[in-house]
């Protein structure tokens, strides 16, 4: 698996969501979730991507079960922000310096290790300056209890602030042939204007752009997508002949949709990288496959034309407030 640098971290190209093992993605199957984050290791796709709310807390504790034993081979990286209750009920954001050090300590007994790899602010807390949340992480990595720190959804500014308090060596936020935010409101310049990389999560559309989801009815009652808008009534439609557009490319390159989603993402600069998500083997090796595939000018110039900026219908969270803040 090709290596790539983000900030002084050096990790696999494409690394693997773990969120949908626990939650939000219909029915879940520790037995195989273990198995695929095996199977992940001996690929090479080390790079495991976690949080505390998801679950809420059991993902966590599944991810730090099945890398008893190979913590070595792992780069571990989880979240604090998004609080949630043990019976699921959200509380807010929380960036309090005292919250920090309590999620942390949290965090890494679920995980049953003794450091954290990367570390994120999974939201930007409005009601505190980030200059006090990025000081508590400095502790925690002066601590020795995480080696290196993150943010997700945060705008430039916040960004920059952050990165003068201590080193940001990741930015995690969502980028695909459908979401193309940061490459227009100037995340990925100021990403890049502080020396961290990009960590893309949902590079496949949060699956919409693989093309086998056809209709709504292809979600389980309990999918969490059901109320994403880009999944609902005239945009679903629309933005079906934007994965249709995609399809067609991939087909004529033999490669899947998946896969051509995932080698965009990664054309995108040597600072890029994916952590797609799944819960089963066959996927996960499907994406692996996207590491290996070279695109040409001629294929990014298409792809542009397929999915050009603006070109997805629907906002990408019911709720756009928590994000690019």
């Amino acid at each position: 698996m090709q290596q790539r640098k983000i900030g002084a971290l050096t990790v696999p190209a494409l690394g693997l969501g773990c969120m949908g093992m626990s939650e939000f993605y219909g029915t879940a199957d520790e037995g195989e979730a273990v198995a695929t984050i095996h199977r992940a290791l001996d690929l090479g796709v080390t790079l495991l991507d976690t949080a505390d709310m998801y679950g809420p807390f059991t993902n966590e504790q599944l991810v730090g079960r099945a890398i008893k034993g190979r913590r070595d081979e792992v780069v571990l990286a989880t979240k604090f922000g998004n609080e949630r209750n043990p019976d699921g009920s959200r509380l807010g954001v929380n960036g309090r310096p005292d919250y920090v050090h309590k999620a942390a300590d949290a965090s890494l007994q679920r995980l049953g290790v003794d450091v954290i790899d990367l570390y994120y602010q999974h939201r930007v807390d409005t009601k505190t300056p980030i200059e006090d949340t990025w000081g508590a992480l400095k502790e925690l990595v002066e601590a020795g209890k995480v080696r290196y720190v993150g943010i997700s959804e945060a705008a430039p500014d916040t960004i920059r602030k952050a990165n003068s308090v201590h080193p940001v060596t990741a930015v995690q936020t969502e980028l695909s042939l459908w979401t193309r935010d940061p490459q227009e409101n100037g995340v990925l310049d100021a990403v890049r204007e502080v020396g961290a990389g990009f960590v893309a999560y949902s590079p496949i559309g949060r699956g919409f752009l693989s093309g086998q989801i056809r209709s709504i009815d292809d979600l389980e009652p309990d999918d969490f997508r059901r109320h994403n808008p880009r999944f609902q009534g005239e945009n679903f439609t629309k933005n079906l002949e934007l994965v249709d557009r995609v399809r067609e490319i991939a087909d004529e390159k033999g490669v899947t949709a998946s896969q051509l989603a995932l080698a965009w993402v990664l054309a995108q600069g040597d600072d890029v990288v994916a952590i797609p998500g799944t819960k089963r083997v066959s996927y996960l090796e499907e994406n692996a496959a996207a590491a290996y595939i070279t695109l040409s000018d001629v294929d990014l110039k298409r792809l542009d034309e397929a999915a050009p900026f603006g070109a997805t219908a629907g906002d990408r969270y019911p709720d756009m407030s928590p994000v690019n803040v």
